[in-house]
């Protein structure tokens, strides 16, 4: 077995099971690893750490999969992590509000760099770090036995994947060639998904208890779907009896499988509007034109990659929020997001206090939100916790 020793002191993050192990933490390697082979770590003075997948192009040098000194890295371990996986969405009940739900959230399941995602019949799997590659067959070969699978489609195409030095893959890896667009179901509403080409795996699944949320505060409510993707929380606004909801969005494309996702949900053109704008540029024109709604929603997409994007981050963070608390009317409600890992809670709810108060607005916090539970969040990795919301009324 390869074995990596680290630097003194730089095994306090593994004896608190966090599982990553950077570069500068290690002393020493000793035997000659490929990407993705299993290494032992060791602390400075030889105490046993744990087993993990070695990434000599990436920062994060190593990826832990056991802190278990007497287990072993091979098809039975990804049996029982997969399993464990399975249980947990099974013990959550996810399965009965939707067939489409994630399956496997990588260091959140103790699978780093792996997600499943499932729609229907199929699982779409993103392979995210070199450990997961290494491993891809007979990770492939343990999903293709889940029950009711009829095919697995790979969309590793993720930008992560060159920190990694890992080219993109993409097509099917096992049985059926997905149809172009997948209906899946969630909580009473339809939706088209495109696994192919979509944002993420084709769908904002971590956001289907924020969406289920919507549908208590829309009655009558005249709503702005903002970063509107194909009109998820719109559509959710609709069920819960809202009277006009207008989606916002700058791919033309997206626009016109939102009108599909509203059309198979029987809602009438007169019921929805989608705009096809820059939504920095639509909410300015919007304040110049009096404009006002009694809900927006703001889910944009991530807006840092890398800590030296942080404060232009929050800059577009704080603008846009500024810039929909003007557009609210009085008892209106925001709903607005993050997805970027670096702007922590604590960080968002001060831009968004920030931007309330350059608008002039009185607000109160309703709820705090976050992922849905099919995206669990481990207490001890705090980059498990990557969505952020708040809930607030004018």
């Amino acid at each position: 077995m390869n074995r990596v020793i680290l630097n003194k002191g730089r095994e306090r993050s593994l004896l608190r099971k966090h599982p990553w192990v950077f570069s500068g933490a290690v002393h020493q390697i000793e035997g000659k690893p490929q990407p993705g082979e299993t290494v032992e770590v060791f602390s400075y003075d030889c105490q046993f750490l744990g087993r993990g997948a070695y990434s000599p192009a990436s920062q994060i040098r190593i990826r832990i999969w056991t802190f278990a000194e007497k287990e072993a890295i091979d098809e039975p371990f990804f049996v029982r992590r997969i399993k464990t996986a399975v249980s947990l969405r099974e013990s959550l009940k996810i399965p009965e509000q939707s067939n489409a739900y994630r399956l496997v959230s990588a260091e959140a399941d103790g699978l780093p760099g792996l997600i499943v995602d499932r729609y229907g019949d199929f699982l779409v799997c993103q392979c995210l770090s070199a450990g997961v590659e290494y491993w891809k067959d007979k990770i492939t070969d343990q999903l293709k036995a889940l029950n009711g699978v009829k095919g697995i489609y790979e969309r590793s195409d993720a930008d992560v994947r060159k920190k990694e030095a890992l080219q993109p893959s993409c097509g099917s890896r096992w049985g059926k060639d997905p149809p172009p667009l997948i209906e899946i179901d969630e909580q009473g509403l339809k939706f088209l998904v495109d696994i192919r080409k979509g944002h993420k795996t084709g769908f904002y699944l971590d956001q289907r208890v924020n969406r289920h949320l919507i549908k208590s505060y829309s009655f009558e409510a005249e709503v702005l779907n903002c970063f509107a993707y194909t009109g998820g929380f719109g559509l959710a606004a609709l069920k819960g009896g809202a009277r006009h909801v207008t989606n916002v969005e700058d791919v033309a494309g997206l626009m016109d499988l939102t009108d599909k996702n509203f059309r198979i949900n029987q809602f009438e053109k007169q019921c929805y509007t989608n705009v096809k704008a820059n939504v920095f540029q639509l909410l300015r024109q919007y304040d110049i034109e009096g404009k006002s709604f009694d809900i927006i929603i703001l889910d944009p997409p991530k807006f840092a990659d890398a800590q030296s994007q942080l404060a232009r981050a929050s800059r577009g963070y704080k603008d846009i929020n500024r810039l929909a608390f003007k557009l609210l009317r009085p008892k209106g409600f925001l709903f607005t997001f993050s997805c970027s890992g670096l702007v922590k809670m604590e960080l968002f709810q001060k831009i968004v206090a920030d931007a309330a108060m350059d608008a002039g607005c009185d607000v109160h916090v309703l709820q705090w939100l976050g992922q849905s539970p099919d995206h669990p969040v481990k207490l001890h990795i705090p980059e498990s916790l990557y969505l952020k919301g708040l809930l607030l009324e004018t």
